[in-house]
């Protein structure tokens, strides 16, 4: 009888400490925190820079809007300022943060107009595109 009050209590810590392993990581390697909530960021729309296999843009970049990236990303055919609220995307402002795909980040970055971004809140997936000497030239303080 006791056994079978243990092997539950063993799976729950089996499952609890599965789900703190998997817990998002920034490119710093601590805990991925959260890039913005006003307005609402992220593949999710739950203010974190992460990404999944549904996420064909890898939003994974907690980047601080500036008027050129906002408007170069618009003349590449995705335009951020505008509002859709469809999509209850309310249109972004310089000094807005953001989750952008690191695609168009790197690419803005080689055009000399990517935005500066959040460490803290940039997912280690970032890592698998570039690397962290790249993002550090672009980094600010968390504020």
């Amino acid at each position: 009888m006791k056994y079978l009050l243990i092997l539950p209590l063993l799976l729950f810590s089996t499952l609890f400490m599965a789900q703190e392993q998997q817990s998002p990581q920034n490119v710093l390697g601590t805990a991925l925190e959260s890039c913005c909530n006003d307005p609402m960021t992220g593949y999710w729309r739950d203010g974190f820079c992460r990404t999944a296999t549904e996420d064909r843009g890898t939003h994974v970049v907690c980047a601080i809007m500036t008027e050129e990236f906002l408007t170069y990303t618009k003349k590449r055919g995705n335009d951020l300022s505008t509002p859709n609220p469809a999509y209850r995307f309310p249109g972004l402002k310089p000094g807005d943060k953001w989750c952008l795909c690191i695609l168009r980040w790197l690419e803005a970055e080689k055009a000399g107009v990517a935005p500066q971004i959040v460490l803290e809140s940039t997912d280690d997936a970032a890592l698998k595109y570039t690397n962290l000497e790249l993002l550090e030239k672009y980094a600010v303080v968390k504020y």
